[in-house]
């Protein structure tokens, strides 16, 4: 087994980006990659703390994540398992990724920047939803903008209905979990999931 161990070995293995690919990303917002978030309503964001790195799934209605300028956005935290790994990572660790997509279009939108999460209502309050703040929000400053070309998008052909999963093909997260977790029943926790979708979305 090949384990390549220095950069200098890994570009062997790969052609340089051409001149149009390093010159795409930039520093800042600009009216694209500002149009592309108000239209997301999905995103992943990547953070890495003292056990690892972490990828976390984010979605709202689109145009969740608020832009404040050129170089700062908000990140809404919506009320989840309270696990909080994202969070926790962000304080020990600031620097992020977020990898946006829009329902439809294959590109996607990759912003990478520090973060720190916030409380003030003051900030939290236009990213009300449901009648109810956020419990905090991440200010990220953007330190890199680019924009991902569509081949993975294509390749997995994510977008076209015909290709989706039967959702019977795969068990529900109740069994799932009552199978990893010793001593749970299935309906127990099938219920305790169903009843926080129902009243716990926000």
């Amino acid at each position: 087994m090949t384990v390549l161990a220095t950069e200098a070995a890994l570009r062997d293995c790969y052609d340089m980006p051409n001149d149009t690919v390093q010159r795409k990303i930039i520093p800042r917002l600009d009216q694209h990659a500002k149009a592309f978030i108000a239209l997301s309503p999905f995103l992943t964001l990547s953070t890495s703390g003292p056990d690892g790195a972490d990828c976390s799934p984010r979605g709202d209605a689109p145009g969740f994540v608020h832009v404040e300028n050129d170089n700062t956005l908000l990140l809404p935290d919506r009320r989840g398992n309270n696990l909080i790994d994202s969070l926790r990572n962000v304080v020990q660790h600031p620097h992020v990724g977020l990898l946006f997509l829009v329902p439809g279009i294959n590109e996607t939108l990759r912003v990478n920047g520090t973060a720190k999460v916030i409380t003030d209502p003051a900030r939290l309050e236009p990213m009300t939803a449901q009648g109810k703040l956020p419990s905090s929000a991440l200010e990220i400053t953007v330190r890199e903008v680019f924009f991902h070309c569509a081949k993975a998008m294509m390749r997995s052909d994510l977008w076209n209905p015909e290709k989706h999963v039967p959702r019977s093909s795969f068990p529900t997260l109740g069994k799932v979990i009552a199978d990893q977790v010793a001593g749970l029943e299935v309906k127990v926790v099938e219920a305790v999931i169903e009843e926080g979708y129902r009243t716990r979305l926000y």
